[in-house]
């Protein structure tokens, strides 16, 4: 204790002064900017609160589009905590540390808490008066509505809505798309979203499928995983193969990582199909005849990848089947990604897993609740409206194009062209300061809403081929912004109803908001909801919103025959510009994702899992490229497209291919909140307007960079360490540092 003159009696003194104040936290609502304190004491309590004792409410995840089951705990009122529904066969009572953070989206304190004109607060009465004028002047095809993935009633009232008012101009748009993985899998098997039966294959062969870091629904897939590692299963301890230019969580866990040359990864499964019909393994003609050419030492050659390697990766899935063939964003970002996945996809019907770990899955019965999901082309669509000045009218919801938007587009300028803007938002991002108009949204956890997640995992059992299940958002709490003084935050379905209400008076005046809306609708239709015709209407209703969750017997799909593959070529490695020599390989991180969730701090505290770095964003470099540019880890660095530029710090990275670099998407905000904004940089703003030439998909990995010292050096802030230090050295340099010459308020 001697090292920083902290004696036992200062010790006490904080220890006393934080024991206060932790008494005191627990007797109302505590202010974090100013410390004042409001406290309230339940005088009558609601019949199902006593008081210290936790209720929990059933749930649905609205953190990411996987649609995970969860449960809320309440204490006094007040949501605490969220964990894993165990019922759920989606996530099966677990939980991932996005979803945990639900919580701080909840609480937030950079949320949007009232309708907002031209940066002013204003009633929700006063803001849907302007909304109708500004509505009643514009015709249908002036009017269009930007989201992200809707289901659910949300999508059907939407879907209403855009009817009423005579609009076709509906768009739907991710940042990060599986676009490229939903138009291969149509074409290899019939549907976009087969079952992955990772827990029934032996080995698993991934091509850049992070499906334990963030692809398609990782906390599922963790779940077969964890199955398929079992050695105590009657086919043995699965063997997992990774192949990617860049390493992921799923790249780190593998019995064998493969670094290839980016854009190679459909050579190598060709190469991969011809070694094994030279080892005997039956070969369809069509998909031979493609194959032909690709010999294990050209392969070698073109991916980088020693040519041994692909004879026994080929042995190796020849001995042990079922196995399972993976293509992830890695396999997709390319100009020709769908050539490159639909070769990835040709293995599985070689090695016989299509209808074996390759199952079909079914849909949900009601079309008008299925999940529309988003693509670049559709933001495309409408960038070109904007530039051309079509619309009048413009809504935002659950996106935020003006952040994630390439620079190339010219969306933020496009985006000013629109006469009125509308935005539905939680938060003040990019988008929704640039509206002229902001709606506040609740809090999934204040919210009523329906959700169908677009994959659909199903229970065991023999019913399991037509699950299909809706789940139920329900609020946990009173809202944190109600609607006094005509303000207060509203759910997107409750706005909707009263747009709709706006353009068809007669047919929507006896829905007073969007709770009595939904349960008129459960009970109309709860034969087909799993009860009967005699079951009593309010315990159907409780019974089925205490479980959240609601199976349903599917459209139960069917697995294509195997598509013929005459014709499909894959163009020859790229020869790297000597101008920009880098391939650029934006990632998407299990915390931060697109970044839609930036300002929840417990996700920029998380470290990353690969490099520990937390409260940034950096580029990832391999030693040997770091070594011949003379960069060492913590030189700012700058990253420069034919698209623009950005800086960041300098990370060296052996999991990396020498030729190409990566940046973290999500980062690099300019709005949002206090913990969001300029932390980090924005790879979308640089990404090279190239795109897939079959579905019009941005091809992310399709920009090469070139990377220059920017003069500045830092030391970078991750779990791990400095470079060159040890945990021991960090916590030297922590006790040196003198209490008085530390700004708090800068290092939060």
């Amino acid at each position: 204790m001697s090292e920083n003159n902290f004696n036992r009696r200062d010790f006490l003194k904080v220890v006393g002064m934080g024991g206060a104040a932790a008494t005191l936290s627990g007797c109302g609502w505590t202010s974090i900017q100013n410390g004042k304190e409001t406290v309230v004491s339940y005088v009558t309590l609601p019949d199902y609160v006593i008081p210290s004792v936790a209720n929990y409410f059933n749930s649905t995840c609205a953190q990411c589009d996987a649609g995970c089951n969860i449960m809320l705990r309440v204490r006094e009122g007040r949501a605490l905590k969220a964990e894993g529904n165990p019922h759920s066969p989606i996530n099966r009572g677990k939980m991932c540390g996005l979803g945990q953070a639900g919580i701080q989206a909840h609480y937030n304190p950079d949320r949007v808490t009232g309708p907002m004109l031209n940066g002013q607060a204003i009633t929700w009465d006063k803001a849907l008066q302007e909304l109708n004028n500004k509505l009643s002047g514009a015709k249908g095809d002036e009017i269009a509505f930007v989201t992200g993935v809707m289901s659910g009633h949300a999508q059907s009232l939407l879907n209403t809505y855009m009817d009423a008012v005579g609009s076709k101009n509906r768009f739907s748009y991710e940042a990060i798309s599986p676009a490229v993985l939903r138009t291969v899998n149509k074409k290899a098997y019939g549907m976009s979203m087969p079952r992955y039966r990772i827990d029934k294959a032996r080995v698993v062969v991934s091509f850049g499928a992070d499906f334990l870091g963030a692809w398609v629904s990782p906390v599922y897939f963790s779940q077969l995983y964890a199955k398929f590692r079992k050695g105590t299963r009657p086919e043995g301890r699965g063997v997992l193969v990774q192949i990617e230019p860049k390493m992921t969580v799923t790249g780190a866990n593998a019995d064998r990582w493969i670094g290839i040359r980016p854009g190679t990864e459909g050579i190598f499964a060709l190469g991969l199909i011809n070694a094994l019909g030279a080892s005997g393994v039956s070969i369809p003609a069509d998909i031979a005849a493609v194959a032909h050419d690709y010999t294990p030492e050209r392969v070698g050659t073109d991916t980088g990848v020693p040519f041994d390697r692909i004879t026994k990766l080929a042995a190796l899935l020849k001995e042990r089947t079922p196995s399972l063939v993976l293509a992830g964003d890695a396999v997709e970002g390319y100009s020709y990604g769908t050539e490159n996945g639909m070769a990835i996809a040709m293995l599985n019907h070689v090695l016989g897993n299509v209808g074996k770990t390759v199952e079909a899955a079914a849909a949900v019965p009601f079309t008008q609740f299925a999940p529309v999901v988003g693509n670049r082309s559709s933001l495309n669509a409408l960038n070109d409206g904007l530039a051309a000045g079509k619309y009048k009218v413009v809504f935002t919801y659950a996106t935020n194009p003006v952040h994630t938007a390439p620079a190339s587009l010219n969306f933020s300028k496009n985006f000013m062209k629109a006469g009125f803007k509308v935005a539905l938002a939680q938060y003040m991002d990019e988008t929704a300061k640039a509206a002229d108009l902001v709606l506040p949204l609740d809090s999934p956890m204040e919210d009523w809403a329906t959700v169908v997640p677009e994959y659909m995992a199903a229970p065991e059992g023999a019913y399991s081929e037509s699950y299909a299940q809706m789940s139920f958002r329900q609020p946990t709490m009173e809202k944190l912004y109600p609607n006094a003084d005509g303000s207060g935050t509203r759910g997107v379905c409750d706005i909707l109803l009263a747009l709709l209400k706006q353009r068809k008076p007669d047919a929507y005046k006896d829905v007073n908001d969007f709770y009595s809306y939904l349960h008129a609708d459960v009970l109309k239709n709860k034969v087909a909801l799993g009860g009967t015709a005699a079951d009593d209407n309010d315990a159907f209703w409780n019974d089925t919103i205490s479980k959240s969750i609601v199976p349903l017997k599917g459209v139960s799909g069917k697995l294509a025959s195997r598509p013929s593959v005459a014709g499909l070529s894959l163009p020859s490695p790229v020869t790297p510009d000597a101008s920009y020599p880098l391939r650029l390989i934006p990632h998407v991180s299990a915390s931060i994702r697109d970044g839609r969730n930036a300002n929840e701090p417990w996700l920029q505290e998380s470290p990353d899992p690969l490099t520990t770095i937390v409260w940034d964003s950096w580029v990832e470099i391999h030693p040997k490229t770091a070594e011949k540019l003379g960069i060492v880890e913590g030189d700012i660095v700058e990253i420069t497209s034919r698209s623009g530029s950005i800086r960041t710090q300098a990370y060296i990275f052996p999991g990396i291919h020498p030729d190409a670099v990566s940046v973290p998407v999500g980062y690099g905000h300019t709005a949002m909140g206090r913990w969001a904004k300029d932390t980090g940089a924005n790879v979308f703003g640089i990404l090279d307007p190239v795109y897939d030439k079959t579905t019009g998909e941005l091809a992310m990995n399709e920009t090469h960079v070139k990377i220059s010292k920017a003069g500045d050096r830092v030391i970078v802030v991750k779990d791990e360490g400095f470079a060159g230090g040890s945990q021991a050295g960090k916590k030297k340099i922590a006790v040196k540092v003198s209490t008085s010459k530390v700004d708090l308020s800068k290092e939060v």
